[in-house]
């Protein structure tokens, strides 16, 4: 169990949905898609907390995008906690970013590429803030354990741990349902990551490609494994043009009946485990 604002993370509990921009790319759309997805939450029973990056470190091209000024970006997701109301994560790349970043969001999320950094796992968990950490796509999910009690060492176990595929050959990754239900037994709340898991990494040569097509099947599997807490997909209003993971996000128009699905799942879910 994790409590982030008034939500308890936890299978027993209401689905909690992570959703929003893979980047800030400017102030407007973050707040429009933030407000139309609150929205939502509040006709739905799902608990929502808002994602969205303030930087992106990891790049297929030195021309990609990365993201605003890191007072700007960090600007514009205090503004959506303080004026919307709602729970905020975001990813860190650096130890010492954490300080500054943990005063305006709810959960520091730990890239899956940085998974095994002892120094980012131990800065986060001193923070006090809730930490979600994404499963190395090099990763057994058994080893995941060793990154929590980095975290869990501080004496913070506000802990998440995400899948989000594994590498398999060149440019693909798979997702092994069994690691959902391996790492729910390490003894903290399972998030699956139904839009990174589709992504074809370095696919279209200077970007990732995706497989957006699969993400609400991949989601209704993942849930139904019954070792499910929540669920993260990067949601954009518009998708092919959008500044990064333009192949691999779900669109604000399509989210909702992906929503409503998976609520629905979630039910049936509950009543046999």
């Amino acid at each position: 169990m994790v409590k982030i604002g008034k939500y308890i993370i936890a299978k027993d509990q209401p689905l909690t949905i992570i959703a929003g921009p893979c980047v800030i790319e400017n102030e407007k759309m973050i707040m429009q898609t933030a407000e139309s997805i609150k929205k939502l939450a509040e006709k739905s029973p799902f608990q929502f907390i808002f994602k969205s990056s303030y930087r992106k470190a990891n790049r297929t091209s030195v021309n990609g995008f990365t993201g605003l000024a890191f007072e700007d970006a960090i600007g514009v997701l205090e503004k959506v906690r303080q004026d919307l109301e709602i729970p905020i994560l975001t990813d860190v790349h650096s130890e010492l970013e954490i300080p500054i970043v943990a005063q305006v969001v709810d959960v520091l999320q730990i890239p899956a590429f940085l998974c095994r950094q002892t120094d980012l796992l131990l800065a986060a968990g001193r923070s006090q803030k809730a930490v979600n950490i994404k499963k190395g796509q090099f990763l057994a999910p058994e080893d995941m354990a060793q990154a929590a009690k980095k975290v869990s060492s501080t004496g913070n176990e506000n802990i998440l741990l995400t899948e989000r595929g594994t590498t398999f050959g060149y440019r693909n990754l798979v997702v092994d349902m069994r690691a959902l239900v391996i790492m729910d037994h390490i003894g903290y709340p399972v998030i699956y990551d139904a839009t990174h898991s589709l992504q074809l990494p370095g696919g279209l040569g200077t970007a990732s490609g995706g497989q957006p097509e699969f993400i609400l099947p991949m989601a209704r599997a993942a849930l139904a494994t019954a070792a499910l807490s929540g669920i993260f997909m990067e949601v954009h209003p518009d998708p092919a043009n959008a500044l990064s993971d333009a192949a691999s996000q779900l669109s604000l128009a399509a989210f909702p009946a992906a929503v409503n699905q998976l609520l629905e799942l979630h039910a049936v879910v509950a009543k046999l485990k």
